[in-house]
């Protein structure tokens, strides 16, 4: 008899001490919700596109030297970025714009890498592509040019040749 209430006394103390500590456990928990400790945390973290954002904003400086840069015949009156951000399925943030107000015409698009601070490529839309064309590296076959400039309609040809600046 003295050994079955030693039994059943040792199973009530592992009892009562599994509640305490569950109970403790649970108080934990909702003192860290409460105080804010859990919540606070994660809402202090940035989310993804907000790190994208302030990345694209941080090297936007760069994207337009690179565009400059490109711009042999200085064509370039204005760079507007839109606002979007994204961030692509294979990470990089892309950033996209257009130039001298010409959205639909004379855009761009600029995919960052985050972790190394540069821009791993940039895209053109073809009417972009071709001001930036360089016809000296093409001295040796004229008639590339002027195949080209044939293609063109009359308003096209004169504008694209104001553009690179061969006609006023």
């Amino acid at each position: 008899m003295k050994n079955t209430l030693k039994v059943l006394f040792a199973l009530i103390v592992i009892i009562i001490i599994s509640v305490l500590v569950l109970l403790n456990q649970h108080d934990k928990q909702n003192k860290t919700s409460d105080s804010g400790g859990k919540d606070t945390v994660q809402e202090k973290k940035k989310s993804d596109q907000q790190k994208a954002e302030e990345f694209a904003d941080k090297m936007k400086p760069k994207i337009e030297e690179d565009l400059y840069e490109m711009d042999i015949h200085h064509f370039i009156k204005n760079i507007t970025f839109k606002k979007e951000v994204t961030i692509s399925p294979m990470g990089y943030i892309v950033v996209e714009g257009y130039i001298n107000d010409e959205p639909e015409k004379f855009n761009f698009s600029a995919s960052l890498k985050y972790r190394t601070n540069e821009i791993s490529s940039m895209s053109y839309s073809y009417e972009l592509s071709i001001r930036f064309r360089d016809w000296e590296k093409y001295k040796d076959e004229p008639q590339l040019k002027e195949n080209f400039l044939k293609s063109l309609s009359k308003k096209e040809r004169e504008q694209y040749l104001k553009d690179i600046g061969e006609k006023e």
